[in-house]
């Protein structure tokens, strides 16, 4: 089997994996990697309101202030807001947590992103 035939197979049952999931849980898993890379977006451009600069405008508002009080629990159990741990403004901890993303390298910034990924498609999943 060739390298292009085995990366076809492996996308297509990916793929096939995501098919079967039920709506709403693809929706919380879209919105999962919607906010990592708005993320990795705002590492590049920061802007004021973090929050809402990584938090998609066409999400349900149930989920947004969801997301809005998890997201700065997921950075700090995450543990990327250790630098600034006297902070108590959502906007802060954030803006830590994206800070220390920020100055990751490579693989481990990779790991940390994915972990990220899931933990806020878990959030957007228990809102849904």
């Amino acid at each position: 089997m060739n390298i292009k035939s085995f990366l076809s197979n492996l996308w297509n049952a990916i793929r096939s994996l995501f098919d079967n999931f039920p709506l709403s849980l693809k929706s919380a898993v879209h919105t999962g990697v919607l906010i990592t890379e708005n993320i990795k977006e705002f590492i590049d451009s920061p802007l004021v309101d973090i929050l809402t600069a990584i938090i998609p405008g066409n999400i349900d508002d149930k989920i947004k202030q969801a997301l809005r009080a998890g997201i700065p629990m997921i950075l700090t159990s995450l543990k990327l807001t250790e630098n600034c741990a006297d902070c108590t403004d959502p906007q802060e901890i954030t803006k830590c947590g994206v800070k220390v993303i920020q100055d990751l390298n490579g693989d481990l910034k990779s790991a940390v992103l994915h972990n990220l990924s899931v933990m806020i498609t878990q959030l957007a999943a228990m809102e849904n």
